[in-house]
């Protein structure tokens, strides 16, 4: 074997590197079930203190955070149904349903097995084929990852088909709210009203907490403040956990989610929210009974969980071969590493290969104590929800206020953030669908940027979006998502009137 390698995994298997990896992948899980607290503010929060620490130390910290974040965020989202990160807002489509129906054990059972399947897919990626994966994802220009981003978006219509207007009406609210602020090309102020503090748009996560979290705690406030969470959790340890009959369930879902995770990780900007919406509406789509998802089905948990953390290795990889991050944390762990003299790409290989393996095996390790800690700490998490209401609703609200105002130091957020709780209050009133609209805030941003850009570059010419095989795949694979649930829910309205005949 490769000596860089055998020195690589030594290095990585150090007492104070496993250990650091270990408080990574806890604050990671703590960070990532808080709302508002993104992955990048906790990176940010312990940068300062890896620059006086070894570089082997200080990378696995981080490493152990990133991977510990993705999988905080589904917590909060399968527990309160309100998502800590942006990449667990597919999560809580079935996985508070579940909970919701007294199987939050089992449906974090479910997220942990999934995570840690879809962290390890993405391990394999970043050691054996990295160098290929990003030569593929180098040759995306704007027109490919407008199509790409654009097939996302298309993931709509599947939330859409029971009332497409609705659901349209909500991804159209979306749109229009991400417009303001500046134009992305001209810097020029769009519908900020003559307002300072919307000159910087609306923050996605805003919009998220509010939307969810408002909402949320008024449902569980309104039967009154004497009762405890809304299903019970299970007591035995052993349930908590996936069958094999579950496990079995589990293996498409994860698959999906584990190569779409990692495939979409390499591309930059691109992140794990698309990622997650994705894998969950393919699985669906291919799923034998698609009418489940949405009601707290189990796989409609695996295939954004499996996703989710397979970003993380999928960012890595450019990073890794070619100095580009994948990700705001990917750009961030590059900074960490240039304090040390250490510079990402393909030098580093050559020059210290022996490092770059270490980063490598680092995030192999972050991924098996965040599946060893996240069990630990499985029973005292399932105990959220027996705790009062009168205790843990307060505690909630504060977390909302403090995650909303952190983001940008601003009261404005604040605001906002109550402003988008009344919007998803009357959504709900009116039976419109929240998720085109949160899918739409994830992915209009990148929408118009790669329009733009890919329209100035042609002078105008749409045939670019049609020349270029990478964008003709992603459009035709978009016109498939639009027209697909249509036509199942033709086929299951011709199946049922038959039925009748007979």
């Amino acid at each position: 074997m490769n000596p860089d390698i055998l020195h690589g995994l030594a290095q990585a298997s150090l007492p104070t590197s496993l250990l650091s990896t270990a408080v990574g992948a806890l604050l990671g899980l703590v960070v990532g079930m808080i709302p508002g607290m993104t992955i990048s503010s906790g990176i940010i929060i312990v940068l300062p203190l890896t620059f006086v620490l070894d570089p082997t130390i200080s990378i696995a910290l981080l490493l152990g955070l990133y991977v510990g974040g993705m999988m905080g965020g589904s917590f909060s989202a399968i527990l309160l149904n309100i998502p800590g990160t942006p990449s667990a807002s597919a999560t809580l489509v079935d996985g508070h349903p579940m909970a919701a129906r007294g199987e939050a054990g089992k449906a974090l059972g479910v997220s942990i097995t999934a995570g840690f399947a879809g962290g390890m897919f993405s391990f394999l990626c970043l050691y054996l084929i990295a160098p290929s994966l990003a030569e593929i994802a180098l040759r995306f220009r704007a027109p490919d990852l407008f199509s790409l981003v654009f097939f996302g978006l298309t993931v709509i219509c599947g939330f859409a088909a029971r009332s497409v207007v609705k659901g349209l009406l909500s991804a159209a609210i979306g749109l229009l709210i991400v417009t303001v602020g500046q134009d992305p090309m001209m810097g020029t102020a769009r519908f900020t009203f003559g307002n300072t503090d919307m000159l910087g748009g609306i923050h996605f996560l805003t919009a998220l907490i509010g939307l969810f979290a408002i909402p949320q705690l008024i449902d569980n406030l309104r039967p009154g403040l004497t009762g405890r969470g809304s299903a019970q959790p299970q007591a035995r340890f052993g349930s908590l956990l996936p069958r094999l009959a579950e496990l079995k369930r589990m293996v498409r879902p994860v698959s999906i989610g584990s190569l779409t995770g990692a495939f979409l990780g390499i591309l930059p900007g691109v992140g794990g929210p698309i990622a997650a919406f994705i894998s969950y509406d393919y699985t669906r789509k291919t799923s034998r009974n698609p009418e489940d998802y949405g009601k707290g089905a189990l796989e409609g948990v695996a295939a954004p969980e499996s996703a989710n953390n397979a970003v993380t290795g999928g960012a890595l990889i450019p990073m890794m071969t070619l100095g580009i991050p994948g990700d705001p944390v990917t750009a961030i762990l590059i900074g960490a590493l240039l304090v040390h003299g250490l510079a990402p790409g393909p030098l580093l290989f050559m020059e210290r290969a022996d490092f770059a393996y270490t980063v490598i095996f680092s995030f192999f390790w972050a991924n098996v104590f965040n599946l060893i800690i996240a069990l630990a700490g499985l029973r005292l998490l399932v105990k959220l929800l027996a705790l009062p209401k009168a205790a843990l609703m307060p505690a909630i609200a504060i977390f909302c206020v403090i995650g909303s105002y952190a983001l940008r130091n601003s009261f404005f957020d604040v605001q906002v953030m109550f402003a988008f709780g009344l919007l998803g209050l009357a959504m709900r009133w009116i039976g419109m669908p929240v998720v085109p609209l949160l899918l739409a805030l994830v992915l209009g941003g990148q929408l118009e940027e790669h329009l733009r850009v890919a329209l100035t570059a042609s002078k105008g010419d749409i045939s670019v979006f049609f020349t270029s095989p990478f964008s003709l795949l992603f459009l035709c694979l978009s016109a498939v998502s639009i027209v697909w649930p249509f036509v199942s829910a033709h086929r299951r309205r011709r199946a049922q009137s038959g039925l009748e005949k007979e």
